[in-house]
Protein backbone atom coordinates (compact mmCIF):
# COMPACT_ATOMS: atom_id res chain seq x y z
CA UNK A 1 0.00 0.00 0.00
CA UNK A 2 1.66 3.31 -1.27
CA UNK A 3 2.28 6.22 1.61
CA UNK A 4 -0.05 8.48 0.29
CA UNK A 5 -3.08 5.88 0.72
CA UNK A 6 -2.77 5.73 4.48
CA UNK A 7 -5.73 7.63 6.03
CA UNK A 8 -4.72 10.55 7.77
CA UNK A 9 -5.32 14.21 8.25
CA UNK A 10 -5.07 16.99 5.52
CA UNK A 11 -5.87 15.12 2.11
CA UNK A 12 -2.83 12.64 1.80
CA UNK A 13 -1.64 10.03 3.59
CA UNK A 14 1.59 11.23 5.88
CA UNK A 15 3.97 9.51 7.99
CA UNK A 16 1.34 10.08 10.89
CA UNK A 17 -0.18 8.30 13.93
CA UNK A 18 -2.51 6.39 11.49
CA UNK A 19 0.65 5.31 9.94
CA UNK A 20 1.63 4.14 13.27
CA UNK A 21 -1.36 2.70 13.52
CA UNK A 22 -1.03 0.72 10.21
CA UNK A 23 2.11 -0.74 11.51
CA UNK A 24 0.71 -2.09 14.55
CA UNK A 25 -2.35 -3.64 12.53
CA UNK A 26 0.24 -5.44 10.33
CA UNK A 27 2.24 -6.90 13.64
CA UNK A 28 -1.26 -7.93 14.28
CA UNK A 29 -1.86 -9.91 11.16
CA UNK A 30 1.46 -11.25 11.60
CA UNK A 31 2.91 -9.52 8.42
CA UNK A 32 7.11 -9.16 7.53
CA UNK A 33 6.74 -6.61 5.37
CA UNK A 34 5.31 -3.50 3.95
CA UNK A 35 5.96 -2.86 0.33
CA UNK A 36 4.99 0.85 -0.76
CA UNK A 37 5.69 2.80 -3.92
CA UNK A 38 8.76 5.08 -4.79
CA UNK A 39 8.65 7.70 -1.87
CA UNK A 40 10.20 10.71 -4.59
CA UNK A 41 8.50 13.92 -4.88
CA UNK A 42 6.36 13.27 -8.00
CA UNK A 43 5.75 15.88 -11.08
CA UNK A 44 3.73 15.55 -14.05
CA UNK A 45 0.49 13.31 -13.39
CA UNK A 46 1.31 13.13 -9.97
CA UNK A 47 3.45 9.61 -11.00
CA UNK A 48 5.87 8.50 -8.19
CA UNK A 49 7.59 7.09 -11.49
CA UNK A 50 8.04 10.62 -12.75
CA UNK A 51 10.02 12.26 -10.03
CA UNK A 52 11.99 15.60 -9.75
CA UNK A 53 14.77 13.66 -7.90
CA UNK A 54 15.36 10.36 -7.66
CA UNK A 55 16.96 10.94 -3.95
CA UNK A 56 14.42 13.10 -2.91
CA UNK A 57 11.48 12.22 -0.86
CA UNK A 58 7.82 13.98 -1.51
CA UNK A 59 7.05 16.66 0.84
CA UNK A 60 3.60 16.20 0.46
CA UNK A 61 4.38 12.94 3.21
CA UNK A 62 5.60 15.32 6.17
CA UNK A 63 3.21 14.81 8.66
CA UNK A 64 1.75 18.46 9.64
CA UNK A 65 0.09 17.00 13.20
CA UNK A 66 4.25 16.06 14.40
CA UNK A 67 4.92 19.69 13.44
CA UNK A 68 2.28 21.16 15.51
CA UNK A 69 3.47 18.95 18.22
CA UNK A 70 6.97 20.17 18.09
CA UNK A 71 5.75 24.06 18.31
CA UNK A 72 6.50 24.69 14.16
CA UNK A 73 3.05 25.03 13.08
CA UNK A 74 -0.36 25.76 14.78
CA UNK A 75 -3.53 23.59 14.33
CA UNK A 76 -4.95 27.07 12.35
CA UNK A 77 -2.28 27.37 10.08
CA UNK A 78 -2.90 23.94 8.92
CA UNK A 79 -6.84 24.18 9.32
CA UNK A 80 -7.00 27.51 6.85
CA UNK A 81 -5.54 25.56 3.98
CA UNK A 82 -7.48 23.83 1.77
CA UNK A 83 -6.40 20.25 1.61
CA UNK A 84 -9.79 18.68 -0.04
CA UNK A 85 -12.43 17.06 1.78
CA UNK A 86 -12.65 13.70 0.11
CA UNK A 87 -11.48 10.93 2.12
CA UNK A 88 -11.39 8.35 -0.53
CA UNK A 89 -9.59 9.95 -2.90
CA UNK A 90 -6.58 12.68 -3.01
CA UNK A 91 -7.40 15.82 -4.44
CA UNK A 92 -3.40 16.47 -5.99
CA UNK A 93 -3.88 20.30 -6.92
CA UNK A 94 -5.41 21.24 -3.51
CA UNK A 95 -2.62 19.71 -2.17
CA UNK A 96 -0.09 21.28 -4.36
CA UNK A 97 -1.64 25.01 -3.73
CA UNK A 98 -1.95 24.55 0.08
CA UNK A 99 1.17 22.15 1.03
CA UNK A 100 4.41 24.30 0.79
CA UNK A 101 2.36 27.11 2.24
CA UNK A 102 2.32 25.52 5.45
CA UNK A 103 5.57 23.98 5.20
CA UNK A 104 7.26 27.60 4.10
CA UNK A 105 5.72 29.00 7.85
CA UNK A 106 7.39 25.91 9.29
CA UNK A 107 9.79 26.96 8.03
CA UNK A 108 9.89 30.42 8.60
CA UNK A 109 9.13 29.38 12.76
CA UNK A 110 12.18 26.52 12.88
CA UNK A 111 15.17 28.11 11.96
CA UNK A 112 16.69 25.33 10.88
CA UNK A 113 20.33 27.07 10.24
CA UNK A 114 20.50 27.19 14.05
CA UNK A 115 20.10 22.83 14.68
CA UNK A 116 22.95 20.98 14.47
CA UNK A 117 20.89 17.99 12.99
CA UNK A 118 19.83 19.76 10.38
CA UNK A 119 23.07 20.68 9.31
CA UNK A 120 24.36 17.81 9.76
CA UNK A 121 21.65 16.57 7.20
CA UNK A 122 22.81 18.83 4.42
CA UNK A 123 26.27 18.37 4.65
CA UNK A 124 26.00 14.54 4.66
CA UNK A 125 23.91 14.26 1.90
CA UNK A 126 25.16 17.81 -0.08
CA UNK A 127 25.80 15.47 -2.97
CA UNK A 128 22.42 15.32 -4.28
CA UNK A 129 20.38 17.76 -1.80
CA UNK A 130 22.51 21.15 -3.13
CA UNK A 131 21.57 20.23 -6.57
CA UNK A 132 17.60 19.06 -5.62
CA UNK A 133 17.11 22.61 -3.72
CA UNK A 134 18.87 24.70 -6.42
CA UNK A 135 16.85 23.29 -8.94
CA UNK A 136 13.56 23.24 -7.28
CA UNK A 137 14.01 27.39 -6.70
CA UNK A 138 15.18 27.85 -10.11
CA UNK A 139 12.17 25.53 -11.26
CA UNK A 140 9.83 28.22 -9.22
CA UNK A 141 11.23 30.79 -10.54
CA UNK A 142 10.45 30.19 -13.82
CA UNK A 143 7.10 29.50 -13.22
CA UNK A 144 7.66 25.68 -12.88
CA UNK A 145 8.72 24.78 -16.24
CA UNK A 146 11.14 21.99 -17.73
CA UNK A 147 15.03 23.00 -16.59
CA UNK A 148 15.13 22.54 -20.93
CA UNK A 149 13.01 25.90 -21.30
CA UNK A 150 15.25 28.07 -18.47
CA UNK A 151 17.51 30.68 -19.58
CA UNK A 152 19.93 29.24 -21.32
CA UNK A 153 23.11 30.08 -18.92
CA UNK A 154 21.30 28.33 -16.26
CA UNK A 155 20.09 25.76 -17.91
CA UNK A 156 23.98 24.59 -19.24
CA UNK A 157 24.82 25.49 -15.56
CA UNK A 158 27.59 28.03 -16.31
CA UNK A 159 29.66 29.40 -12.67
CA UNK A 160 28.43 32.30 -12.69
CA UNK A 161 24.45 31.75 -13.33
CA UNK A 162 24.86 28.99 -10.88
CA UNK A 163 26.74 31.45 -8.30
CA UNK A 164 23.58 34.22 -9.08
CA UNK A 165 20.92 31.89 -8.61
CA UNK A 166 22.41 30.68 -5.18
CA UNK A 167 22.55 33.73 -4.05
CA UNK A 168 19.43 35.27 -5.14
CA UNK A 169 17.05 32.39 -3.68
CA UNK A 170 19.19 31.36 -1.04
CA UNK A 171 16.11 31.33 1.52
CA UNK A 172 14.32 29.26 -1.16
CA UNK A 173 16.91 26.73 -1.51
CA UNK A 174 17.43 26.60 2.15
CA UNK A 175 13.81 25.84 2.37
CA UNK A 176 13.71 22.99 0.13
CA UNK A 177 16.66 21.77 2.24
CA UNK A 178 14.42 22.11 5.30
CA UNK A 179 11.50 19.94 3.81
CA UNK A 180 14.24 17.23 3.34
CA UNK A 181 15.21 17.39 6.31
CA UNK A 182 12.34 17.10 7.57
CA UNK A 183 11.25 14.18 5.36
CA UNK A 184 14.31 12.11 6.50
CA UNK A 185 13.78 13.13 10.15
CA UNK A 186 9.33 11.70 10.12
CA UNK A 187 10.46 8.67 7.27
CA UNK A 188 13.24 6.86 9.29
CA UNK A 189 11.23 7.47 12.41
CA UNK A 190 8.77 5.51 11.29
CA UNK A 191 10.80 2.93 9.53
CA UNK A 192 13.04 2.50 13.08
CA UNK A 193 9.07 1.78 14.63
CA UNK A 194 8.45 -0.80 11.54
CA UNK A 195 11.89 -2.43 11.95
CA UNK A 196 11.55 -2.88 15.62
CA UNK A 197 8.08 -4.54 15.37
CA UNK A 198 10.45 -6.99 12.39
CA UNK A 199 8.44 -5.55 9.52
CA UNK A 200 10.57 -5.17 6.66
CA UNK A 201 9.98 -2.10 4.20
CA UNK A 202 10.13 -3.02 0.02
CA UNK A 203 10.71 -0.20 -1.32
CA UNK A 204 10.57 0.73 -5.29
CA UNK A 205 13.79 2.10 -7.67
CA UNK A 206 12.44 3.38 -10.77
CA UNK A 207 14.75 2.18 -13.68
CA UNK A 208 14.75 5.41 -15.28
CA UNK A 209 14.31 8.93 -13.88
CA UNK A 210 12.65 11.92 -14.97
CA UNK A 211 13.57 14.62 -18.18
CA UNK A 212 12.36 17.25 -15.82
CA UNK A 213 14.27 16.86 -12.81
CA UNK A 214 17.50 17.58 -10.87
CA UNK A 215 19.31 14.41 -11.84
CA UNK A 216 18.87 15.16 -15.27
CA UNK A 217 19.62 18.39 -15.19
CA UNK A 218 22.90 18.09 -12.60
CA UNK A 219 24.08 15.41 -14.90
CA UNK A 220 23.45 15.27 -18.26
CA UNK A 221 26.69 13.33 -19.24
CA UNK A 222 24.87 10.30 -17.85
CA UNK A 223 21.97 10.28 -20.62
CA UNK A 224 21.15 10.07 -24.60
CA UNK A 225 21.53 14.04 -25.30
CA UNK A 226 22.82 16.07 -27.75
CA UNK A 227 25.06 19.16 -27.55
CA UNK A 228 21.86 21.37 -26.98
CA UNK A 229 20.62 18.90 -23.47
CA UNK A 230 17.70 17.78 -25.97
CA UNK A 231 17.16 14.10 -25.96
CA UNK A 232 17.86 11.58 -28.76
CA UNK A 233 15.92 9.00 -27.95
CA UNK A 234 13.37 8.43 -25.13
CA UNK A 235 11.93 5.06 -23.07
CA UNK A 236 8.55 3.29 -23.59
CA UNK A 237 7.23 -0.80 -24.22
CA UNK A 238 6.56 -1.23 -28.24
CA UNK A 239 3.15 -2.23 -29.30
CA UNK A 240 1.19 -5.12 -27.46
CA UNK A 241 -1.78 -6.95 -26.77
CA UNK A 242 -2.82 -4.14 -23.97
CA UNK A 243 -1.55 -1.18 -26.40
CA UNK A 244 -1.64 -0.94 -30.04
CA UNK A 245 0.50 1.75 -30.23
CA UNK A 246 2.95 0.86 -27.15
CA UNK A 247 3.73 3.13 -23.95
CA UNK A 248 5.96 6.26 -24.41
CA UNK A 249 7.09 7.19 -21.31
CA UNK A 250 9.60 10.05 -22.61
CA UNK A 251 12.17 9.63 -19.96
CA UNK A 252 15.88 9.78 -20.95
CA UNK A 253 17.76 6.76 -21.60
CA UNK A 254 21.29 5.96 -20.14
CA UNK A 255 24.36 6.04 -21.61
CA UNK A 256 25.27 2.75 -20.59
CA UNK A 257 28.78 3.14 -21.83
CA UNK A 258 29.72 6.34 -19.88
CA UNK A 259 28.55 4.38 -16.82
CA UNK A 260 30.85 1.00 -17.47
CA UNK A 261 33.64 3.95 -17.50
CA UNK A 262 32.46 4.82 -14.28
CA UNK A 263 31.97 1.46 -12.76
CA UNK A 264 28.10 2.78 -12.08
CA UNK A 265 29.50 5.18 -9.66
CA UNK A 266 26.19 7.00 -10.20
CA UNK A 267 23.87 3.93 -9.88
CA UNK A 268 25.93 2.81 -7.01
CA UNK A 269 24.81 5.97 -5.25
CA UNK A 270 21.44 5.75 -6.04
CA UNK A 271 20.91 2.19 -5.01
CA UNK A 272 22.91 2.69 -1.51
CA UNK A 273 20.80 5.77 -0.95
CA UNK A 274 17.39 3.30 -1.42
CA UNK A 275 19.19 0.83 1.16
CA UNK A 276 19.08 3.59 3.43
CA UNK A 277 15.59 4.33 3.07
CA UNK A 278 14.21 0.53 2.38
CA UNK A 279 15.03 -2.95 3.37
CA UNK A 280 14.29 -4.49 0.16
CA UNK A 281 14.54 -2.90 -3.32
CA UNK A 282 11.88 -3.51 -6.37
CA UNK A 283 13.55 -2.84 -9.03
CA UNK A 284 11.20 -1.71 -11.65
CA UNK A 285 11.52 -3.00 -15.01
CA UNK A 286 14.37 -5.20 -14.34
CA UNK A 287 14.27 -6.29 -18.64
CA UNK A 288 15.70 -2.29 -19.33
CA UNK A 289 18.69 -3.95 -18.40
CA UNK A 290 19.43 -6.62 -20.58
CA UNK A 291 17.51 -4.85 -23.10
CA UNK A 292 15.68 -1.26 -23.20
CA UNK A 293 13.38 -0.04 -25.53
CA UNK A 294 14.62 3.03 -27.84
CA UNK A 295 12.06 5.20 -29.41
CA UNK A 296 12.97 8.49 -31.76
CA UNK A 297 12.73 11.44 -29.53
CA UNK A 298 9.61 13.15 -30.97
CA UNK A 299 7.80 10.75 -31.81
CA UNK A 300 4.09 10.35 -30.61
CA UNK A 301 3.53 7.19 -30.12
CA UNK A 302 6.12 3.79 -29.27
CA UNK A 303 5.16 2.71 -32.59
CA UNK A 304 8.62 2.76 -34.19
CA UNK A 305 10.90 1.84 -31.42
CA UNK A 306 13.93 -0.57 -31.34
CA UNK A 307 15.83 -2.45 -28.98
CA UNK A 308 19.36 -2.03 -27.63
CA UNK A 309 21.22 -3.33 -25.45
CA UNK A 310 21.52 -2.82 -21.74
CA UNK A 311 24.56 -3.52 -19.41
CA UNK A 312 23.27 -6.88 -18.58
CA UNK A 313 25.21 -8.48 -15.26
CA UNK A 314 27.96 -6.22 -15.01
CA UNK A 315 25.88 -3.53 -13.51
CA UNK A 316 24.88 -6.24 -10.55
CA UNK A 317 27.85 -7.57 -10.35
CA UNK A 318 29.45 -3.75 -9.63
CA UNK A 319 26.91 -3.64 -7.14
CA UNK A 320 27.47 -6.87 -5.57
CA UNK A 321 31.14 -6.18 -5.32
CA UNK A 322 30.90 -2.84 -4.15
CA UNK A 323 27.57 -2.72 -1.92
CA UNK A 324 27.48 -6.65 -0.82
CA UNK A 325 24.25 -9.07 -0.91
CA UNK A 326 21.57 -7.17 -1.18
CA UNK A 327 17.69 -7.56 -0.65
CA UNK A 328 16.52 -7.53 -4.67
CA UNK A 329 13.36 -8.51 -6.48
CA UNK A 330 13.38 -8.10 -9.88
CA UNK A 331 10.43 -6.95 -11.64
CA UNK A 332 10.36 -8.88 -14.49
CA UNK A 333 6.97 -8.82 -15.95
CA UNK A 334 5.73 -8.81 -19.47
CA UNK A 335 7.69 -10.34 -22.59
CA UNK A 336 10.42 -11.99 -21.31
CA UNK A 337 13.56 -13.20 -24.05
CA UNK A 338 15.68 -15.68 -23.02
CA UNK A 339 18.60 -13.54 -22.47
CA UNK A 340 16.40 -11.85 -19.83
CA UNK A 341 15.18 -15.11 -18.45
CA UNK A 342 19.24 -15.88 -17.87
CA UNK A 343 19.98 -12.20 -16.17
CA UNK A 344 17.35 -12.77 -13.76
CA UNK A 345 19.01 -16.19 -12.91
CA UNK A 346 22.25 -15.21 -12.72
CA UNK A 347 21.66 -12.33 -10.66
CA UNK A 348 19.88 -14.75 -8.18
CA UNK A 349 17.09 -12.43 -7.66
CA UNK A 350 13.71 -13.66 -6.81
CA UNK A 351 10.83 -12.72 -10.36
CA UNK A 352 7.66 -12.17 -9.55
CA UNK A 353 4.54 -14.09 -9.84
CA UNK A 354 1.48 -12.28 -10.50
CA UNK A 355 -2.07 -14.55 -9.72
CA UNK A 356 -4.09 -12.06 -12.72
CA UNK A 357 -1.82 -13.06 -15.68
CA UNK A 358 -2.92 -16.71 -14.53
CA UNK A 359 -6.08 -17.59 -15.69
CA UNK A 360 -5.83 -17.52 -19.67
CA UNK A 361 -8.53 -20.54 -20.38
CA UNK A 362 -6.85 -20.66 -23.79
CA UNK A 363 -3.10 -21.68 -22.73
CA UNK A 364 -0.86 -23.26 -20.09
CA UNK A 365 0.50 -19.96 -18.24
CA UNK A 366 3.50 -19.85 -15.78
CA UNK A 367 1.68 -17.77 -13.74
CA UNK A 368 -0.34 -20.70 -12.30
CA UNK A 369 0.72 -21.58 -8.59
CA UNK A 370 1.21 -25.49 -9.12
CA UNK A 371 4.32 -23.55 -12.07
CA UNK A 372 5.85 -21.53 -9.53
CA UNK A 373 9.69 -21.62 -8.33
CA UNK A 374 10.20 -21.14 -4.53
CA UNK A 375 12.70 -18.12 -5.35
CA UNK A 376 9.79 -15.59 -6.46
CA UNK A 377 7.65 -13.33 -5.17
CA UNK A 378 3.74 -13.85 -5.74
CA UNK A 379 1.16 -10.85 -5.72
CA UNK A 380 -2.28 -11.23 -6.28
CA UNK A 381 -2.08 -8.11 -8.50
CA UNK A 382 0.06 -5.12 -8.41
CA UNK A 383 -0.31 -1.00 -8.34
CA UNK A 384 -0.50 -1.36 -12.40
CA UNK A 385 -3.62 -3.68 -12.05
CA UNK A 386 -6.73 -3.59 -11.22
CA UNK A 387 -8.04 -4.52 -7.76
CA UNK A 388 -8.71 -8.41 -7.53
CA UNK A 389 -12.77 -8.49 -7.28
CA UNK A 390 -12.33 -5.42 -10.13
CA UNK A 391 -10.27 -7.75 -12.21
CA UNK A 392 -12.51 -10.89 -11.57
CA UNK A 393 -15.81 -9.10 -11.75
CA UNK A 394 -14.68 -8.30 -15.58
CA UNK A 395 -13.08 -11.85 -16.38
CA UNK A 396 -14.85 -13.22 -19.60
CA UNK A 397 -17.01 -15.83 -19.38
CA UNK A 398 -14.08 -19.11 -20.29
CA UNK A 399 -11.33 -16.91 -18.02
CA UNK A 400 -13.89 -17.13 -14.99
CA UNK A 401 -15.05 -20.73 -15.33
CA UNK A 402 -11.68 -21.58 -15.63
CA UNK A 403 -10.29 -19.62 -12.22
CA UNK A 404 -13.37 -20.86 -10.36
CA UNK A 405 -12.48 -24.71 -10.74
CA UNK A 406 -8.71 -24.04 -10.39
CA UNK A 407 -9.59 -21.92 -7.41
CA UNK A 408 -12.34 -23.97 -6.30
CA UNK A 409 -14.72 -20.92 -5.93
CA UNK A 410 -18.42 -21.52 -5.44
CA UNK A 411 -19.82 -18.15 -5.30
CA UNK A 412 -18.07 -14.40 -6.21
CA UNK A 413 -18.94 -12.76 -2.61
CA UNK A 414 -15.36 -13.60 -0.65
CA UNK A 415 -13.91 -14.55 -4.31
CA UNK A 416 -11.09 -12.58 -3.28
CA UNK A 417 -10.01 -14.46 -0.40
CA UNK A 418 -9.67 -17.67 -3.09
CA UNK A 419 -6.53 -15.68 -4.63
CA UNK A 420 -5.61 -14.46 -1.55
CA UNK A 421 -5.54 -18.36 -0.12
CA UNK A 422 -3.74 -19.23 -3.73
CA UNK A 423 -0.79 -17.02 -2.94
CA UNK A 424 -0.52 -17.73 0.46
CA UNK A 425 -0.28 -21.57 -0.63
CA UNK A 426 2.36 -21.68 -3.18
CA UNK A 427 5.74 -22.37 -2.87
CA UNK A 428 6.89 -18.51 -3.52
CA UNK A 429 9.01 -17.97 -0.82
CA UNK A 430 7.70 -14.94 -0.19
CA UNK A 431 3.68 -13.40 -0.90
CA UNK A 432 2.72 -9.85 -1.27
CA UNK A 433 -1.32 -8.62 -1.29
CA UNK A 434 -2.48 -5.06 -2.41
CA UNK A 435 -4.67 -3.88 0.74
CA UNK A 436 -7.14 -3.20 -1.67
CA UNK A 437 -7.51 -7.14 -1.79
CA UNK A 438 -7.65 -7.77 1.65
CA UNK A 439 -10.18 -5.00 1.64
CA UNK A 440 -12.08 -7.09 -1.17
CA UNK A 441 -12.74 -3.34 -3.07
CA UNK A 442 -13.19 -3.44 -6.50
CA UNK A 443 -12.33 -1.21 -9.38
CA UNK A 444 -12.84 2.18 -7.91
CA UNK A 445 -10.15 1.83 -5.47
CA UNK A 446 -7.27 0.72 -8.49
CA UNK A 447 -4.53 2.76 -8.05
CA UNK A 448 -2.75 3.19 -11.79
CA UNK A 449 -4.02 1.98 -15.22
CA UNK A 450 -1.12 2.56 -17.30
CA UNK A 451 -0.74 4.81 -20.35
CA UNK A 452 -3.26 7.13 -18.41
CA UNK A 453 -3.48 10.60 -16.85
CA UNK A 454 -6.07 12.11 -14.44
CA UNK A 455 -7.41 9.61 -12.43
CA UNK A 456 -4.32 7.25 -10.95
CA UNK A 457 -2.16 7.40 -7.29
CA UNK A 458 -5.14 8.97 -5.65
CA UNK A 459 -6.90 5.91 -3.94
CA UNK A 460 -6.48 6.28 0.10
CA UNK A 461 -7.97 3.92 2.88
CA UNK A 462 -10.56 4.85 4.78
CA UNK A 463 -10.60 5.18 8.94
CA UNK A 464 -11.09 2.33 10.43
CA UNK A 465 -11.83 0.42 7.04
CA UNK A 466 -8.28 -1.64 8.18
CA UNK A 467 -10.11 -3.31 11.29
CA UNK A 468 -8.76 -5.22 14.18
CA UNK A 469 -10.90 -8.48 12.90
CA UNK A 470 -9.43 -8.22 9.24
CA UNK A 471 -6.11 -8.40 10.50
CA UNK A 472 -7.06 -11.55 12.94
CA UNK A 473 -8.56 -13.41 9.78
CA UNK A 474 -4.84 -12.41 7.57
CA UNK A 475 -3.26 -13.58 10.64
CA UNK A 476 -4.96 -17.19 10.05
CA UNK A 477 -4.63 -17.51 6.93
CA UNK A 478 -0.60 -16.62 7.20
CA UNK A 479 -0.45 -18.98 10.02
CA UNK A 480 -2.28 -22.01 8.00
CA UNK A 481 -0.01 -21.26 5.55
CA UNK A 482 3.03 -21.10 7.70
CA UNK A 483 4.23 -17.65 6.67
CA UNK A 484 4.07 -16.01 10.21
Amino acid sequence: MPVSSIPSKYGIGTFSRQAYEFIDLLEKAGQSYWQILPLGPTGYGDSPYQSFSTFAGNPYYIDLETLIEEGCLTEEDCVKCDFGDNDRYIDYEKIYLSRFNVLKTAFRNSHPEQETAFLDFVEENSYWLDDYALYMAVKNSFDGISWSEWDEDIKLRRPEAMKKYREEYAEEVEFYKFQQYLFAKQWFALKDYANKKKIEIIGDIPIYVAFDSADTWANPELFQLDDTLTPTAVAGCPPDAFSATGQLWGNPLYRWEYHSETEYAWWMKRIAYCYKLYDVVRIDHFRGFDEYYSIPYGDETAEFGHWEKGPGYDIFKTMKAQLGNKAVIAEDLGFLTDTVIKLVKKTGYPGMKILQFAFDSREESDYLPHNYVKNSIVYTGTHDNDTTVGWYTQLNRKDKAFARKYLHIRGSKDAHWAFIRAAMSSVSDTCVIPMQDYLGLGTEARINMPSTLGTNWKWRMLPGEFTQELAERIYDMTRLYSRI
